[in-house]
């Protein structure tokens, strides 16, 4: 199984979008020391997922995701809830 997820930072105030095939480890590889853009802060967590049989599906609704460039839009799936 994979997934798409949101994560949020509180410190931070911003989303991120991704994908994975192990969320837990996902989230703890963004909680620490790393080069790229979740490494400034260290409060992730996940607050929206998606599972999806494939890798193929899991990577085309994070690229969905991530064309909305609109804060607004992730704010309304995550206050919709997960649907995995």
């Amino acid at each position: 199984m994979y997934f798409t997820y949101i994560l949020y930072s509180d410190l931070a105030d911003p989303f991120y979008v991704g994908y994975t095939a192990t969320l837990e480890t996902r989230l703890l590889k963004h909680n620490s020391k790393h080069k790229g853009f979740t490494s400034a802060v260290s409060d992730w967590r996940i607050v929206y997922s998606e599972q999806f049989e494939t890798k193929a599906a899991a990577m085309s609704r994070e690229k969905e995701m991530k064309s909305w460039k609109s804060r607004k839009l992730i704010e309304n799936l995550v206050q919709k809830g997960s649907s995995s």
